[in-house]
């Protein structure tokens, strides 16, 4: 009650803390290459950052550059990383490369060493698992190969690896900013690790050349796509086959919910209506004697289901993600942050949950109390728990994977307590807050028809209109018009290739949205007419079940379109693609069952009744 009385109270108390948060997750998070470009002088020294090391084709499996027998300094000096950036596995130290602003090097001696034969092995795993390295430079990422390898014909087989000990640096400059960065082997010739005898020593020598060029091109964002030769794929095409199968999809969906609504719920409530004008000077009770139908059941259509509780914490938390998933895409869409890096669009992620929770507790506690909730405490409980629970769990064996792995996505300590106070001083006390203005602002369930004491029988149902028929068809439809379109998305969060298509996402996502809401209508009329009043969870599941539709993808891209491999990488897409299809559950499935409801209390409201 105090929360509720002095609503300008808690706002100065609270307001501070979410600003001092904002400022934590987004404003450190400079993009590279877009923001906080430093400005030089002739000669001024130019910090170059190691960063991370992994396989080319398992992008979330990252070990820090220093793991490998390279040339490294006797005290590593780590940089201060955004959120974000932690997030997506940085780890960012000093080098020892030394490179002076405008100033060129040729052939220059960064070290040298003599590797064990446990060493050279590591290398040369490393370079025939296609490790690539990632480096910094004022705030502009350059990438390469660790080493070349080449693999060529049947008979006779030939076996090359080699390990690049020279690099050659190329930076361009407009004034006093470096506008772009890269790295390149092309006139070097690897150093060859073929051939050692297994106690050998390898003697190495890594030297560097760097080259300025001044470029018109004043701004980094100017440089035309495609002019860097890109390490990876730099953007997605606009694939209008899968747009164009979608709206079409949508056109036949929404035609056939308006034809049920405009021409079979017409006939249906003309004779019902019909019906009982003839009935009227009858007895009246059991006027719906001899029919049959979806007006037969209007004593148990509203009718509480059971779970009540865990129903309620479903719909509140799939009204969560909903809005996250709106927010992220219109962020996007505004440019709020950039969206070619995954560090932004994580801390953006992990603001918007932890604010958005205060949805999930009004949602939720809202409809509890409409429809007879009476354990309200257990209520909020179990909403908050609903999705942080299980995505806990899976996050503990993925993190878990890579600590034992040493890979740097695995997260430090200090992350893990960021994180778990924003939860717990942010996340969770909207989620109750939520719940108590939900709460108290809930009105009486408004039900058009009222409910008998004693549930009526159901009469047996055929085979296409049981849960398991209306999950296919309801989770298989949905899936169908995003199913290309999921294609590109599994393509950027695990590959290589970087979306840039919000607008056509925002797009897709509404017409996801807008099938799942037709088909579950179109189920729901199908059960009722059957006679069958068990719609509450019904609606949940048919439409939910895309969610098991993307997993079962998943699977199929993991197996057939990608050439991830290892504990690590299998352990991360499964863990988090589980999780994924969990969300899309959430989300669907609530916009299944308000749609559901909507509709039936249109039916009966307009069914007349004594």
């Amino acid at each position: 009650m105090t929360v509720l009385g002095h609503p300008r109270s808690w706002s100065c108390q609270w307001l501070p803390l979410l600003l001092l948060l904002l400022l934590l997750l987004l404003g450190t998070g400079r993009e590279p290459g877009v923001e906080g470009v430093t400005h030089y002088k002739a000669g001024d020294p130019v910090i170059l950052y190691v960063n991370k090391v992994g396989p080319y084709h398992n992008p979330q499996e990252t070990y820090h550059y220093y793991q490998l027998p390279v040339c490294s300094p006797e005290k590593i000096r780590h940089k201060s990383l955004s959120l974000g950036e932690v997030l997506d596995g940085d780890r960012m130290a000093e080098s020892l490369y030394e490179i002076r602003f405008r100033e060129n090097v040729e052939k220059r001696i960064l070290c040298h060493m003599q590797l064990s034969p446990a060493q050279v092995e590591q290398l040369r795993q490393a370079i025939e698992e296609l490790y690539y390295f990632e480096f910094v430079v004022d705030d502009l990422p350059i990438r390469g190969f660790v080493g070349y390898m080449e693999e060529s014909g049947f008979l006779p087989h030939s076996h090359k690896i080699g390990l690049w000990t020279h690099l050659d640096f190329h930076l361009e400059f407009h004034g006093d900013r470096i506008i772009f960065a890269n790295v390149s082997v092309r006139d070097v010739k690897p150093h060859s690790l073929d051939g050692l005898r297994p106690d050998e020593f390898l003697g190495l020598t890594h030297t560097y050349s760097v080259r300025w060029s001044e470029t018109s091109v004043e701004r980094r964002s100017d440089r035309r796509r495609g002019d860097d030769g890109g390490f990876f794929p730099r953007t997605l095409e606009i694939h209008w086959l899968s747009i164009i199968n979608s709206m079409v999809l949508v056109f036949l969906l929404v035609g056939f919910v308006a034809v049920i609504l405009m021409r079979v719920l017409r006939n249906d409530l003309a004779r019902y209506n019909l019906d009982e004008e003839t009935t009227s000077g009858g007895s009246g009770d059991d006027f719906d004697q001899g029919d049959n139908g979806w007006k037969i059941i209007h004593t148990d259509v509203f009718r509480f289901p059971p779970y009540r509780g865990l129903l309620c914490a479903v719909l509140g938390v799939g009204a969560q993600f909903l809005a996250l998933g709106t927010g992220i895409i219109v962020m996007a869409l505004l440019g709020m942050f950039n969206v070619h890096r995954h560090g932004a669009i994580n801390s953006a992620a992990i603001l918007l949950y932890a604010l958005t929770c205060c949805i999930s507790g009004y949602v939720s506690s809202h409809f509890y109390r409409q429809i007879g909730g009476e354990r309200w405490v257990w209520n909020i409980i179990l909403t908050t728990s609903l999705f942080s629970v299980p995505f806990f769990l899976t996050w503990s064996v993925v993190n878990s994977v890579h600590w034992a792995n040493g890979s740097t996505q695995a997260l430090p300590a200090t992350t893990i307590l960021l994180l778990l106070t924003v939860w717990l001083l942010v996340g969770f006390p909207l989620t109750v807050i939520g719940g108590i203005f939900g709460k108290n602002n809930a009105s009486p369930f408004d039900a058009p028809c009222r409910t008998k004491n004693i549930a009526r029988e159901i009469p047996p149902q055929p085979w296409y209109k049981s849960t398991l028929v209306h999950m296919t068809v309801g989770g298989f439809l949905p899936f169908s018009a995003i199913s290309v379109e999921l294609y590109y998305i599994f393509a950027t969060v695990w590959g290589r290739e970087q979306y840039t298509l919000y607008g056509i996402l925002f797009f897709v996502f509404a017409i996801l949205l807008s099938v799942g809401a037709c088909i579950s209508i179109a189920l729901t009329y199908f059960q009722l007419s059957g006679e069958d009043y068990r719609w509450w969870w019904r609606s949940v599941l048919s439409v939910g079940s895309t969610g098991l539709f993307i997993f079962f993808y998943s699977v199929f891209y993991y197996a057939r379109r990608s050439n991830m491999s290892g504990a690590v990488q299998t352990v991360e897409f499964f863990g988090y693609s589980l999780l994924t299809g969990y969300v899309f559950f959430l989300m669907l499935g609530t916009i299944s069952f308000f749609s559901s409801l909507k509709f039936i209390r249109y039916i009966y409201v307009n069914l007349k009744m004594d």
